[in-house]
């Protein structure tokens, strides 16, 4: 039976132990710089995710009842704020949905709408360059209509199919039911524009 004679291994010369200790030192470097890197990340997204929800929400536009202002699939920002004013496009909660509609007379304000879509708000005829079709659309109320205390009405912009404060389905909505005011779309990116 032959023996076989175990090679020694041989001993690495000082120029491969200090490559090696340099690639190690490399090597611990990367993982360091990788890790700081992921958590500055996580810290960002959870920052942007908070400012999102708490100053700057963010949304997608579903349904026709704003057009030709905003369409179905625009996306939208929104600024939480407390100050609304005739003409203002507001998001606001109702039945667990958001809706998006245009701010018309605030508390106090008496609305009266004639038979063609003309609205006054406190016996002013309001200007409406938004529109491109005024109508009466479908209501239950009516006018003139005073504006409960702490309420708003709103509308849509696309008066003959949008259900607003002219129906008392919906009614005037109250103060903390808004989410905030929008001033921005997003998307798509060839309509990027403020919004009045």
């Amino acid at each position: 039976m032959k023996q076989t004679i175990p090679k020694m291994a041989s001993i690495p010369t000082q120029e491969e132990v200090a490559a090696e200790r340099e690639r190690l030192k490399y090597q611990k470097r990367y993982r360091q710089t990788l890790r700081t890197t992921i958590y500055a990340l996580i810290v960002v997204a959870a920052v942007a995710v908070l400012i999102a929800t708490m100053f700057l929400p963010v949304l997608q536009v579903s349904g026709t009842s704003m057009e030709p202002t905003l369409s179905d699939g625009d996306v939208i920002v929104l600024v939480k704020n407390g100050d609304f004013e005739t003409g203002d496009l507001v998001g606001f909660y109702y039945q667990n949905k958001l809706l998006l509609k245009r701010v018309i007379g605030g508390p106090g304000d008496i609305i009266d709408i004639d038979a063609e879509g003309n609205v006054t708000v406190n016996g002013e005829l309001l200007d409406e360059p938004y529109l491109t079709t005024k109508s009466l659309g479908e209501t239950d109320l009516t006018y003139p209509y005073q504006v409960p205390e702490s309420r708003y009405f709103v509308m849509g912009d696309n008066r003959t199919t949008s259900i607003d404060s002219r129906s008392s389905a919906i009614g005037c909505i109250e103060a903390d039911q808004i989410v905030g005011k929008v001033v921005l779309r997003v998307w798509p990116l060839s309509e990027l524009s403020l919004i009045k």
